[in-house]
């Protein structure tokens, strides 16, 4: 059987023997209190409630002043090795908190990661140069989980629902696209919200935040849902294959600009139902948002408002 440790509640106070071992380098109580800085009654008041807490004799005064008796001298040398373990703790926390300072973990849905997040941190490096950033790019229900189980710092997110634990704030908007090649039939009128759950399409798969902002809007309007005949998981797979004549595409409006622009797939003129949708931040609720996402936070307002919003210090206290 080892030696039975004490009670948390009669642990040694550290600054106790702190100042216990000022008193062995000085010499005296008054040399300690001035290397302290603090008054003398203060160290004679403390070192008498150390004495007996420890029911040791640690002091010995004399009328030519006070020194540490024997048993104070082998205290003062445990407190040493203790106070360095402490000092080194101290140390090693400071360069955690500062490692984890430096570095952020995102996972973003594949439109915002792909089209709007670029710009943001272009910014960020900007204002913060030596911050770390990690980039998941997953789909919406992918984000959801990695915020909520510790993964990601930061989510962004297209999809319209949400699990429960997390904070959102808007962060843009994005309006989907049904599209096809040139010549097609669709592109010589518009097309009813009926008829698109007649005709197989090209979409994402389920989870992310295009395809179940489709299938929603769709199947509120028509009372069914939509029919895949491909499940991709890229942009640039969805036009290539719609290009490719394999069916009618899907698209972000985001992703699909240039395409529509050069000409190279044509938008279909929708009637009947509203395809636009919020681009969304998420983080865990009952979390303070860590500097470098708070950092961010800032540069999303900034870009969206077009200036340098009060993001960081407003959420932080909504953790």
């Amino acid at each position: 059987m080892g030696t039975r440790l004490p009670d948390r509640q009669e642990r040694t106070d550290l600054r106790s023997l702190e100042w216990l071992i000022a008193v062995a380098e000085q010499g005296s109580i008054g040399g300690a209190a001035r290397a302290l800085g603090v008054r003398q009654p203060s160290v004679t008041e403390r070192l008498g409630r150390l004495e007996r807490q420890l029911h040791l004799p640690l002091l010995e005064r004399t009328p030519r002043g006070t020194s540490l008796t024997e048993e104070g001298a082998a205290v003062a040398d445990w407190a040493r090795q203790l106070l360095d373990a402490s000092d080194r703790l101290e140390v090693g926390v400071a360069a955690l908190r500062r490692r984890t300072n430096s570095q952020l973990r995102i996972s973003a849905s594949m439109t915002i990661a792909e089209y709007l997040l670029p710009d943001w941190l272009t910014d960020l490096r900007n204002r913060s140069p030596g911050l770390s950033v990690a980039l998941r790019m997953c789909n919406s229900t992918e984000v959801a989980r990695d915020v909520l189980e510790g993964g990601a710092d930061l989510g962004f997110v297209e999809g319209p629902c949400l699990p429960t634990g997390l904070r959102v704030r808007p962060v843009g908007s994005d309006e989907l696209v049904v599209v096809v090649p040139a010549g097609h039939p669709w592109t010589r009128r518009p097309v009813r919200a009926t008829e698109l759950v007649e005709v197989p399409l090209v979409m994402r798969e389920r989870g992310s935040g295009t395809r179940d902002t489709f299938d929603r809007a769709v199947s509120s309007v028509v009372g069914r849902m939509p029919v895949s005949r491909l499940e991709l998981g890229s942009t640039a797979a969805i036009k290539a294959a719609v290009l490719a004549g394999q069916g009618i595409g899907v698209l972000s409006g985001l992703a699909a600009a240039d395409d529509l622009r050069n000409g190279t797939l044509v938008r279909v003129q929708l009637e009947g139902v509203d395809l636009r949708r919020r681009l969304r931040l998420i983080w865990r609720s009952g979390s303070q948002l860590s500097d470098p996402a708070a950092r961010l936070a800032s540069c999303v307002v900034a870009g969206r408002q077009g200036r340098t919003g009060g993001f960081a210090h407003r959420d932080r206290a909504l953790g």
